[in-house]
């Protein structure tokens, strides 16, 4: 399934995608490895262990991203010109190698651009969610979005897209 454009998005459209992720160990060492982030509590089981999680907990980079990349190829696949912000980025539940998240989106905002006439902005509110029906993750991407093309006839009757 692709994105949709601008056009066919109303603020209230939900959509709970398909795809579950159960999340591993190499995913979380890949990730806190490759930001050169040297937490201890992503890395060390021994010095998780002492924490109050008892355990080592996923970067929290990775769950973001995550929760962005599910929700990808029924939002913005294909119909995307840039994603302009994230806002109010929270994480109130750990996420531990094992657990398994779907994810959630909701079209809380759209209005036409006021540079662009072949775009607009949709505001999608993202929810990663464990296999105990806690968030773990959530999020407002706003995205600047394609418009479906404008048809012009001319006297000749030639369709000349705009």
């Amino acid at each position: 399934m692709t994105g949709r454009l601008f056009d066919d998005w109303t603020v209230g459209d939900r959509i709970d995608h398909p795809i579950r992720r159960t999340v591993t160990e190499t995913d979380n060492v890949l990730m806190t490895t490759l930001t050169h982030n040297p937490q201890p509590l992503h890395l060390d089981a021994e010095y998780a262990a002492a924490t109050e999680f008892g355990r080592i907990v996923v970067n929290g980079t990775f769950t973001f991203a995550l929760m962005v990349g599910i929700s990808v190829g029924e939002t913005t696949l294909g119909t995307l010109v840039a994603n302009l912000g994230y806002d109010k980025l929270v994480m109130p539940k750990p996420v531990f190698v094992g657990d398994t998240l779907r994810v959630a989106s909701e079209v809380v905002d759209k209005r036409e651009s006021k540079s662009r006439a072949d775009a607009g902005l949709v505001v999608f509110r993202h929810e990663a969610i464990n296999q105990r029906d806690e968030v773990v993750c959530s999020c407002l991407r706003t995205a600047l979005m394609h418009r479906q093309a404008q048809v012009i006839t001319t006297p000749n009757s030639i369709v000349i897209p705009a």
